[in-house]
């Protein structure tokens, strides 16, 4: 793709400003069961380039998977530039290297069908010798990718990726009983990916959900676990920061930088460069190079996250989080989010609460006044804790809440931070008084 790029930004060059070219190229194969039964196998890849111009101060961009057409691209993206936006861009002139984060892994690349089928069928195995009556979903996915990014400035990069992730569903049908329980795991290496550690957890939670107890409606006690967190706490939070909306004027952080907003206890930063972690890059979307971010320290707003043309609107600078892909311009969006491990350790948490709630997965949490920090969603796979244990699985409850104020004040953070699924680490967290609904 190298010739070809060089060959589309020599040519938008001549008319352009500026002109920058994105290219990539993946291949994928996914290995899908379902019900316990081999369902699928695929192979598939995708490469294009995206050209970005601009034209008499305005943005054009174009895209296209026809790699023998550049004449084409360029075109279309120069005659895009009348009705684009206002550019705010600062031009990237960094010649991007990899800092070493093992991104790219031999072994994934080399990984067979018959082996990922053999890693999907033994994860289900394991799972199906707990019961007849658990029929089993599993995932095996690999990938490798290249990205390649140049522009007029000078600025350029280019790097490598592998990817192998998994998925395990396990679901049980008693009456009028529905269980559901799934982990995943992800890593840009074979080594590091824990296939027994998510079957493992699986076997955990359906010996815990045998029992389905009652919890009563009240404002209770309630410790997320990292999972739980991900999927109830972490998009209002994650929007909040998001440099865009806060130059809109839309997130309720807006005007709130160095104010303390959260629990001393709580920081937040985004991680652009975990060794071995698929949210990892040398540079993003746009040729900057990634970095920490610290979003929140021990409790107050310290950044929002950018790309360029937000952070020139913004008047500051890129933090390295354009995201994009081959049809899209970049915007904002974070890579790894990483909530800081405090002092407590779960079953300190736990004996801490003789009345409580433990939530693994909710569902629909997203559905509610994201912008406004609401959420609301059914515990999907929710434990009753009483007396400091966890006594059965609770079933037709909701959680509800405002994150920033559940945030606020929160009575223990983990001791531990665990990732889920390659795209955050997070640690258990304890929130003492939360709205929970029972039917």
């Amino acid at each position: 793709m190298q010739d070809i790029a060089e060959q589309v930004l020599a040519l938008a060059s001549r008319s352009a400003t500026w002109a920058e070219v994105y290219a990539a190229r993946e291949e994928e194969t996914p290995v899908s069961f379902k019900a316990n039964r081999l369902h699928s196998i695929e192979a598939r890849e995708a490469r294009g380039l995206a050209l970005r111009v601009v034209v008499d101060g305005r943005i054009g961009f174009a895209s296209s998977s026809q790699l023998d057409e550049p004449e084409l691209l360029v075109r279309d993206a120069l005659a895009t530039a009348r009705f684009g936006p206002v550019s705010a861009l600062a031009y990237p002139t960094q010649q991007v290297q990899d800092p070493g984060l093992g991104l790219y892994d031999q072994q994934v690349a080399d990984l067979t069908v018959d082996t990922m089928v053999q890693m999907g069928q033994q994860m289900i195995d394991r799972v199906r010798a707990r019961g007849e009556d658990i029929l089993c979903d599993a995932d095996v996915r690999k990938s490798t990718g290249t990205v390649l990014l140049l522009n007029s400035s000078g600025g350029q990069g280019t790097y490598r990726q592998t990817v192998v992730w998994l998925g395990l569903n396990a679901n049980r049908v008693r009456g009028t009983d529905i269980l559901d329980i799934w982990e995943e795991d992800a890593s840009c290496r074979l080594a590091t990916i824990d296939a027994e550690g998510v079957v493992n957890t699986v076997l955990e939670k359906l010996d815990l959900a045998e029992e389905i107890v009652p919890i009563r409606t009240a404002s209770l006690p309630v410790i997320f676990t990292p999972k739980g967190v991900y999927m109830t706490l972490l998009a209002p939070l994650q929007a909040a920061l998001n440099g865009k909306l806060v130059l809109q004027g839309a997130s309720p952080l807006a005007g709130r930088l160095g104010e303390r907003v959260f629990d001393p206890g709580f920081s937040l930063l985004d991680d652009g460069r975990v060794p071995g972690q698929p949210t990892s890059a040398p540079m993003d979307g746009e040729g900057v190079p990634t970095r920490r971010t610290a979003l929140v320290q021990e409790g107050s707003v310290s950044a929002f996250y950018y790309d360029l043309q937000t952070a020139g609107l913004a008047g500051t600078e890129s933090t390295g989080n354009g995201q994009r892909g081959l049809t899209s311009l970049p915007s904002p969006a974070t890579h790894a989010l990483r909530i800081a491990p405090g002092t407590a350790s779960c079953e300190a948490m736990l004996s801490d609460i003789s009345e409580g709630l433990l939530v693994d997965q909710t569902m629909g949490a997203w559905a509610g006044n994201v912008l406004g920090g609401q959420f609301s969603g059914n515990v999907h796979l929710g434990f009753r804790i009483e007396k400091g244990r966890l006594v059965g699985r609770v079933k037709d409850t909701m959680v509800a809440g405002n994150v920033f104020e559940a945030l606020a004040h929160l009575a223990g953070i983990g001791d531990r931070a665990y990732w889920v699924g390659g795209r955050a680490e997070i640690p258990y967290l304890y929130i003492p008084s939360l709205a929970v609904s029972a039917r």
